[in-house]
């Protein structure tokens, strides 16, 4: 069960449709998402992908003993926001005020992700401002708050609405000269300049692993929840060239991939 257009207010229905059909297992992507079935259903077993701090928002009890019917992978950390805003500050050094793009319809992650990147920006000493959009007809205005601000380099949030707009975010990014990072490949891959994080495709995998468990006569209370240990870093120098950027040797040295 995921948000594949960032509405958030159809989850409750969603999940409780999912129930009424007796399913056996729930999969859900995304923090909104699990915190949905787990208020719809606390039988079903639910196995979660992509999910913040899923302790803090009450998901589980604790990631050695979930107990309960929640179980799955935690993609997220403080660690991978320093890590992105790192990133971009080895890459354009000289500057110093970051803007952020964040979703407030997704309370609970997004939430999470904003403290967590403005800790990483205190800590690497450089000024974090925060532009919100809600919906794809809000980006226009975001971005060209950004321009007006005359801020040069931008971090977008993870969020479902995001993802599934990559292709519009890179093009704007382009078009307003941002040096633009975020937490999915497929920001890279449809033409932004940079991507960090958990690689999903592997917590699919990890995911369906514990599906295959819980078939199998396994409790969701007895699963342990992973955290990432996979993570990527992507690089688009076609993005870069049309930018005037040249991407320093020691950050490209440690990307996983280089688009071309």
């Amino acid at each position: 069960m995921e948000t594949s257009r960032g509405l958030f207010e159809r989850l409750d229905d969603l999940a409780a449709e999912l129930v009424r059909l007796k399913v056996d297992v729930l999969v859900t992507y995304v923090t909104k998402a699990s915190l949905a079935a787990k208020k719809t259903t606390a039988t079903i077993p639910i196995v979660m992908v992509g999910t913040g701090d899923p302790v803090a928002v009450g998901l589980i009890a604790s990631l050695g003993h979930p107990g309960g019917n929640v179980t799955g992978t935690s993609s997220l950390g403080a660690a991978v926001a320093a890590k992105q805003l790192g990133l971009l500050k080895e890459t354009v050094p000289n500057i110093l005020r970051y803007a952020g793009l964040w979703n407030p319809a997704n309370v609970a992650f997004q939430t999470l992700q904003v403290k967590e990147a403005k800790d990483a920006a205190r800590m690497l000493g450089i000024e974090l401002q925060l532009y919100e959009a809600k919906a794809p007809d809000e980006f226009a205005a975001a971005f060209a708050a950004i321009e007006r601000d005359s801020i040069q380099a931008l971090l977008v949030l993870l969020d479902p609405l995001f993802s599934n707009n990559f292709q519009a975010l890179a093009e704007l990014s382009v078009k307003s000269r941002l040096v633009t990072m975020t937490g999915h490949r497929a920001f890279a891959e449809a033409g932004g300049l940079m991507a960090y994080g958990t690689s999903f495709f592997d917590q699919y995998k990890r995911a369906a692993v514990y599906v295959n468990k819980i078939l199998k006569g396994a409790k969701p209370a007895d699963l342990p929840v992973e955290q990432a240990t996979k993570f990527e870093f992507v690089i688009n120098l076609t993005t870069a060239k049309m930018l005037g950027l040249t991407i320093p040797p020691v950050v490209l040295a440690i990307a996983d991939e280089v688009i071309e």
